[in-house]
């Protein structure tokens, strides 16, 4: 579907700039995910939903999709209207951090959590986030988790001028001042690092998956000289711009086994 065509869902009642920016995003994730998608009818929870723009392709799908935001967006009454015309159910909270965020959710209730580029946004300690999705989550389910990868080209075409002035790396300065919300990237992982965390999470977590993307507008077309020419800085896998994951939960033998504790000795990877 062309992104002109899908804007029609939204009868302009959304931020059609975001919509057109990212949708090219949401077509390689749904892409990535149906190539080994096992559920019909699915129970689809989107974590970050936003403006239900990814939300509202998986309903078109025939999937039963409860959108999971803050009301400063689930709370518009256009989002509202979207949501109710394609049955998408709307789970408003206010601290994602709290074990409790998902509990109008009923335990083992969902085949499939969206993820979609949140994990590089989050400022607190996860863990309590975690139990909840891994309560809501059925024993065989997924986590289709994208966020943008560290050793993106783009990312240290930036990050080794700034380290090597003296600059540090991550978020600049000037960003933690002048952002006046939560969207700049607090930290950004690489392939090792998210079958790390989901390794100390859980042994009942399965990194089963995992691609270097880009999720930028399709280049598949191209033969090997427009590649070279129009797509070049992709060519190498690890210098692609997103990290797409799929992460399975085994069964739910475990639970969540990490315990935050304050530092008390070394720093381990």
């Amino acid at each position: 579907m062309e992104v002109s065509q899908y804007k029609g869902y939204f009868n302009g009642a959304t931020d059609l700039f975001y919509l057109e920016l990212h949708y090219p995003r949401f077509l390689a994730t749904r892409k990535l995910a149906y190539e080994t998608w096992k559920w019909q009818g699915a129970n689809v929870l989107d974590v970050g939903a936003h403006w239900l723009h990814q939300s509202v392709l998986y309903a078109l799908d025939g999937h039963h999709v409860t959108a999971a935001d803050l009301a400063i967006t689930l709370g518009d009454p256009a989002v509202e209207s979207i949501a109710s015309n394609h049955d998408i159910r709307l789970l408003v909270f206010e601290d994602l951090s709290s074990e409790t965020v998902f509990d109008g959710l009923e335990t083992d209730s969902m085949d499939v959590v969206l993820f979609c580029e949140v994990l590089e946004h989050l400022t607190f300690n996860p863990v309590g986030m975690w139990k909840a999705i891994y309560r809501v989550l059925k024993p065989g389910g997924r986590i289709i988790l994208t966020t943008p990868n560290h050793y993106a080209l783009s990312a240290l075409s930036q990050q080794i001028p700034r380290f090597l002035s003296g600059f540090g790396s991550g978020i600049s300065v000037a960003d933690i001042l002048n952002v006046p919300t939560h969207s700049p990237h607090w930290k950004e992982f690489s392939g090792k690092e998210l079958k790390r965390y989901f390794n100390l999470l859980s042994p009942d977590f399965s990194v089963n998956r995992l691609c270097y993307c880009s999720f930028g507008a399709d280049t598949g077309h191209l033969n090997w000289k427009g590649r070279l020419l129009y797509d070049w800085p992709n060519l190498v896998p690890m210098l692609r711009n997103g990290l797409y994951a799929e992460v399975d939960l085994i069964s739910k033998t475990a639970g969540i086994t990490i315990r935050p504790d304050w530092f008390r000795g070394p720093v381990q990877a």
